[in-house]
Order: structure tokens, then C-alpha cells, then sequence
């Protein structure tokens, strides 16, 4: 995609959507950092829907560790993998007491120090707590970059650095939101939804959607 083609293609999702925001619900950048880890191989419905509760009680690093490993395996338990992220969370809340003041730090190098917080989730945390411009690439930015020609690479921090390099200054900031959204309700993994997407003319993608109602009298002819 060329650089006028990338400026144009985030103007729609702008237009479309001028102020987009992660689907995950949090109070505060430590309620953020416990939400991105728990949605890990989980859907962010799921995730907000133990999180509701359990968010009422726990605001802070130490109101985690006085919940405890127990208390909070309570509140996920409906969460994939959940025992797992419990030691995780703890961990992580334990670090960020005893290291951090309990405070969430805002570099990506002391987020990823965290249990359960790899890059992807570290740039989440940097984006949408403290307004930094990262871009957080999980397989719905992964294939929406490499489908549509924006940022193509056959890593994960391939397609974050090309993202980095590509999006132009106006969209940085909610670059990751617009094409998570765009992947999660658009272009979809097994079906993409071409017929009704506002950038269908600057994708790359040669096996273009038709409408449900054409792709049926396709299949009879």
C-alpha cells in the first residue's frame, strides 16, 4: 500500500469511528494492566463480564495481594486458563508493590518485567493509560496488515515496526484500536465481510466477499 493509499485507508476508520477505544472495561492503568493480561486467548466480553466484580473491590496493586491467589481465582474463574493468570496477577502485583511504589510504570521495558505482560500487552498499557503512540499487533492487526497491504511482515514485530513506520502522524495514537476493530468486525479470519468495508478499494485482498445473497447464486450457477 502507498503512502497516500495508507493516509486515506485510516481517514475512513477515522471517520467512521473518531474516537475508538479499547472494548476491555477498566478504572485505572492498574485495572488496565490486570484486564490485558487476563484476556490472553479470551475474548474481552468474557474478560469484562469477571472483571465487573472483581474491579468493584480491587483498584490497586495491594488490594490484589490482600484479595489473594484464591479470591481472585474466584472472580476468573470463568476465564480460560485462569489458575495460570491468578499466579500471574499476584506476581506481577507483588512486583509492582515492593518495585514500583505501586504505581504502573509507563515504559515498555518495566511492563514487560511483569508476569503475564509481554509486549503486545505492555503496548496496550502504554496506548490507552498513558496515551503513548504503540501499536499493540494481536492476530486480528496481524492478519488485517498483511491482508490488506498496509504493513505486511511474517512476524508479529515485524508487522508492529512497519505499523510504526507507515501510520502517519494524525493516526498514531488510535492506529491499533481502528484495525482491531476493523479485524475483529470486518475483516473477519474465515469470512471478511468486504461488501460493507470502508477501505475495500485500497486492500490488497484479491478474493474480495461478495454479499451473502450474491455468494448463494454464485454457489447455484
Amino acid at each position: 500500500m502507498k503512502k497516500g493509499e495508507i493516509f486515506e485507508f485510516y481517514r475512513r476508520l477515522a471517520e467512521a469511528n473518531p474516537e475508538p477505544e479499547t472494548e476491555l472495561e477498566y478504572g485505572n492503568p492498574y485495572q488496565l494492566v490486570v484486564a490485558v493480561a487476563l484476556s490472553a486467548q479470551s475474548t474481552d466480553v468474557g474478560v469484562n463480564k469477571a472483571t465487573r466484580a472483581l474491579f468493584e473491590k480491587v483498584r490497586t496493586p495491594q488490594e490484589m495481594l490482600d484479595l489473594g491467589e484464591e479470591g481472585l481465582k474466584e472472580h476468573i474463574k470463568t476465564i480460560g486458563l485462569y489458575n495460570q493468570k491468578a499466579k500471574n496477577v499476584i506476581k506481577a502485583a507483588r512486583i509492582l508493590v515492593e518495585e514500583f511504589g505501586g504505581e504502573v510504570p509507563q515504559d515498555r521495558e518495566s511492563l514487560e518485567k511483569l508476569p503475564g505482560v509481554g509486549r503486545k500487552t505492555a503496548n496496550v498499557v502504554l496506548n490507552c493509560a498513558f496515551g503513548q503512540e504503540t501499536f499493540a499487533v494481536d492476530t486480528h492487526i496481524f492478519r488485517v496488515g498483511n491482508r490488506t497491504g498496509l504493513a505486511p511482515g511474517k512476524t508479529v514485530l515485524a508487522v508492529e515496526k512497519k505499523l510504526d513506520r507507515r501510520t502517519p502522524a494524525p493516526f498514531r495514537r488510535g492506529a491499533h484500536h481502528w484495525l482491531i476493530l476493523h479485524g475483529r468486525y470486518v475483516c473477519k479470519a474465515r469470512t471478511p465481510e468486504c461488501w460493507r468495508c470502508e477501505v475495500v478499494d485500497l486492500c490488497r485482498y484479491k478474493k474480495k466477499t461478495p454479499p451473502p445473497g450474491k455468494r448463494q447464486s454464485q454457489r447455484r450457477s
